[in-house]
């Protein structure tokens, strides 16, 4: 990545204090030394540490005692998460659930999980009129749905007990881990008609820093669902949505 400086930039200091968060940002939990961070970024060192030092008094960048490397701090961490907040979900990927659902002319849902259930928090009808039973502040069992399935699916363990006992139905522990490891490998998931007749559900997680905080699913008439509609479905979504989610969002990938 190109820290240069940008060449309309109003003010000096302030990007130069931007790039250096970018900078620190790219290096992760191990940070960097001011030597480093000075090289990348090709300033002085006594400038780059007015910088740094300015940064360090709003917290948005800590320096080891010991080490003196920085890295980023907690209000800038905070930024995304104030950002990405549960409640402005809805708001913030209205664009990318509207697109979504014009793309593919079906029903598109988002929900956020509360294990061992998913919450539906908006909604996009088609054109064409699906009667569903799900509505905005509902929830349904995260074991039976595409949403949950896939939000499961990005978790390094599953308590499937507790997921069996809001199911309606029982969830055999290796057949279920079995269909989470093909939603894992695949980079979505499907449910056919477990929670209402005739309908089948496409789900993909939404993660922010490798943990999935909310869901996106597509759902239409089982009789429209085959397999080709559902390749066309994800093709839809991986096509999509990765261009309108806000930043700090990614959308599910396949597992290689």
């Amino acid at each position: 990545m190109s820290f240069d400086l940008a060449p309309d930039s109003p003010v000096a200091a302030l990007d130069r204090g931007l790039r250096a968060l970018e900078a620190l940002s790219q290096a992760g939990p191990d940070g960097l030394e001011l030597r480093q961070l000075a090289e990348q970024l090709a300033l002085h060192k006594s400038t780059l540490h007015r910088a740094l030092t300015a940064l360090k008094l709003r917290g948005y960048v800590v320096q080891d005692p010991v080490s003196g490397t920085y890295r980023l701090g907690p209000t800038a961490v905070r930024l995304g998460d104030d950002y990405l907040r549960r409640e402005d979900l809805p708001a913030l990927l209205a664009p990318a659930l509207r697109a979504l659902s014009a793309r593919v002319d079906e029903l598109v849902h988002l929900g956020v999980p509360n294990l061992p259930r998913m919450t539906y928090v908006a909604k996009v009808e088609p054109e064409h009129a699906l009667r569903v039973w799900s509505q905005v502040g509902a929830s349904a069992p995260a074991a039976t749905t595409a949403m949950g399935r896939a939000v499961l699916s990005c978790l390094d363990s599953v308590n499937v007990a507790e997921l069996s006992a809001v199911s309606p139905r029982p969830l055999p522990e290796p057949d279920f881990k079995a269909l989470l490891a093909a939603a894992r490998r695949d980079g979505y998931a499907t449910e056919n008609e477990e929670n209402e007749p005739g309908i089948s559900c496409v789900g993909m997680a939404l993660l922010r820093r490798g943990v999935p905080v909310a869901a996106v699913s597509v759902t239409a008439p089982t009789s429209r669902m085959g397999q080709a509609r559902i390749a066309e479905v994800v093709e839809a979504m991986r096509a999509e949505l990765p261009g309108l989610l806000p930043p700090g969002l990614l959308l599910q990938s396949a597992s290689s």
